[in-house]
């Protein structure tokens, strides 16, 4: 009763000019200009995902682009179908974060487990909307930890071949226990299906934006004043590291943080709070 379905409505203009009709090409310059008035110049384009309430006082999880360019979200709750128009507390593109909030009583959040407890090979099970067929509950396992290169400043994917498919976006991914550790967002695929790799942001990095995003609007981030690149194992040889593992300082921004703290370029960031850094993706 935790995952919900998220149903999305948004107006998409369309032309109605008589070129695309092609009667100039018939009729010559005569129908220049002109407009069937009788014809519809935006029409709805419905969207299909789903959520997660992680709070009493309705307060869902969703993906940033299950909503993006919506103008209404609903939300149907399980098992009985009731919808309620959803409010769009706040959106992270950086991160494909949403939260939603919808005035209902008697909701069942769910637990909220610690993603960076997860191991490789831990049981899984997504839970869904996929395709629009209604709940559904699919098992696998984690498969991968700190996957990344989806196109996302902030990543830090689960990767799991528990099937998720267009419609789960937005969606728990649940340990054996039902804990939510991560929301659903993307699957890797030529043909659109499940093929057995999907990735879901660690409920950790979610929860945090989250966190932001109601006390904010925004995701308020910590600034260092850096850029970073990874440490190439040749890099690593030069510095004297034990392994190509860190982030190195390319540049520093005047009068940053980072500058007033002593950071150069050439600089190897090893570790942040007491955390070793694998590479800049894991500093970010």
């Amino acid at each position: 009763p935790s995952v919900v379905k998220v149903f999305t409505t948004s107006e998409v203009k369309v032309s109605n000019r008589r070129e695309n009709l092609g009667l100039e090409r018939f009729f010559g310059n005569q129908f220049r200009g002109f407009e069937f008035r009788d014809m519809p110049d935006s029409k709805p384009k419905t969207g299909l995902g789903s959520g997660v309430i992680v709070s009493p006082e309705g307060y869902i999880l969703t993906n940033n682009h299950v909503i993006d360019g919506a103008d209404t979200a609903k939300v149907a709750l399980s098992p009985g179908n009731e919808e309620y128009t959803a409010e769009v507390i706040g959106v992270d593109p950086k991160s494909d974060v949403a939260v939603l909030k919808i005035d209902a009583d008697g909701l069942q959040p769910i637990e909220i487990g610690d993603s960076d407890q997860i191991l490789v090979g831990d049981l899984v099970l997504a839970i869904g909307n996929p395709f629009g067929v209604g709940q559904t509950v699919t098992m696998g396992m984690v498969s991968a930890k700190g996957r990344a290169h989806m196109g996302l400043d902030y990543e830090d994917f689960i990767q799991t071949d528990a099937a998720i498919n267009p419609g789960n976006s937005g969606g728990a991914l649940v340990d054996a226990e039902g804990r939510l550790i991560g929301v659903n967002t993307a699957i890797l695929s030529q043909s659109g299906g499940n093929l057995g790799i999907g990735f879901a942001i660690p409920v950790n990095l979610a929860r945090s934006v989250m966190e932001s995003l109601i006390d904010h609007g925004h995701v308020v981030r910590g600034y260092l004043g850096v850029n970073i690149q990874d440490v190439q194992p040749a890099m690593a040889a030069h510095f004297g590291l034990d392994e190509n593992a860190g982030a190195l300082v390319a540049d520093v921004v005047p009068d940053s943080p980072a500058e007033a703290a002593g950071l150069k370029a050439g600089d190897v960031v090893v570790e942040f709070g007491g955390k070793k850094i694998k590479d800049s993706r894991h500093l970010k």
